[in-house]
């Protein structure tokens, strides 16, 4: 008996001692003081953006250690710069756009591709009458050097033959962009179905027709999340928090795109009207998968159809053959939760 009440008392000792560890374990990881991670946007502030706010919002980033600042960019262009510059840690950009820097020589990779469908499109009040490609002959085109539709425009053209000279230009930033087809200064503009389409029925009550690219057959990867590939070596565990808590939030997001919005108008009470960005978020959530990837959770894009974006953009989209990449060396799903 004594020996039983001996091996008992070991255990209890040693249960004791481990239970004690872990509660250490814990205690310091909630201590500890966090990751302060950078995500610079792709554009101003608009519906897509939610789920990073409903994240932020959950606590999804700080469950896992990361203090999350989201900077709005100025163009999916601009914002692969500071990422390759590493003043910012994560991009939310156009990944062909990254692709593009990436076979220049830019130390960029894409750690998970969230639209999987492209969301561009050229768009106008419908009293213009402009509804197909060949009738933007003639017009005036409003666009913004270095956001990512200004990027795959130049394959637009070539896919629709349709030459520069063929209709008159406006360049300006994403306000002049926007104020120039809503005050006929433009005929169309280029942007996103779920951003410019939206904000110009807020502003006029009118209704906007679209000219999707991928109804000309562009139909390629598009906005992801992009990291520079020194510190994705540097901080690889990092990345995966930050892509666990990323996860999280889109899925949240897809399951209830209203409180997306709220989080993010509490954060940025002027990206836009409530009901409009909701419709905004309901357009982004249906391009985040497609039939391959409609069981898998975001992010988890096919690489045949990041392969297949690829040819696209050798073909007609400035992507010299030489310098391509292989997909993988593109995107890289590892660092996805399983």
């Amino acid at each position: 008996m004594k020996r039983i009440s001996a091996l008992c008392h070991a255990l209890c000792h040693a249960l004791g001692v481990a239970a004690l560890v872990v509660a250490s374990t814990m205690a310091s990881a909630q201590t500890a003081k966090p990751d302060h991670v950078t995500l610079m946007l792709n554009w101003y502030v608009y519906s897509e953006h939610a789920p990073f706010f409903l994240g932020k919002e959950k606590g999804y980033y700080a469950q896992e250690g990361i203090d999350l600042d989201i900077q709005e960019g100025r163009g999916s262009a601009v914002t692969a710069q500071a990422v390759a510059a590493r003043s910012a840690d994560f991009g939310y950009i156009d990944v062909t756009t990254m692709m593009k820097a990436a076979s220049k020589g830019a130390p960029l990779k894409s750690i998970g591709v969230l639209l999987q469908t492209t969301p561009m499109a050229v768009m106008g009040f419908t009293e213009k009458n402009i509804r197909t490609p060949k009738d933007i002959v003639g017009r005036t085109v409003a666009t913004t050097p270095g956001d990512s539709p200004s990027q795959i425009w130049p394959l637009f053209l070539k896919v629709n033959h349709i030459s520069p000279d063929q209709f008159t230009t406006i360049a300006g930033d994403a306000k002049t962009k926007l104020n120039a087809v809503i005050s006929g200064q433009a005929d169309v503009i280029l942007g996103y179905v779920m951003d410019q389409n939206i904000k110009m029925i807020d502003a006029t009550h009118k209704p906007v027709t679209l000219i999707r690219f991928a109804d000309s057959g562009i139909n390629l990867i598009n906005s992801g999340i992009i990291v520079n590939t020194e510190f994705l070596k540097e901080h690889a565990d990092v990345a995966r928090r930050f892509m666990r808590a990323t996860t999280r939030a889109c899925e949240e997001a897809e399951k209830n795109p209203e409180a997306a919005v709220d989080a993010m108008l509490k954060e940025k009470p002027d990206a836009g009207q409530r009901d409009t960005l909701i419709l905004g978020m309901k357009l982004t959530t249906a391009l985040y998968h497609t039939r391959d990837t409609a069981n898998l959770a975001p992010f988890r894009v096919s690489m045949q159809n990041v392969a297949s974006s690829i040819d696209l953009l050798v073909e007609y989209g400035g992507l010299e053959q030489a310098t391509r990449k292989k997909p993988e060396e593109y995107v890289d799903l590892s660092y996805l939760p399983n």
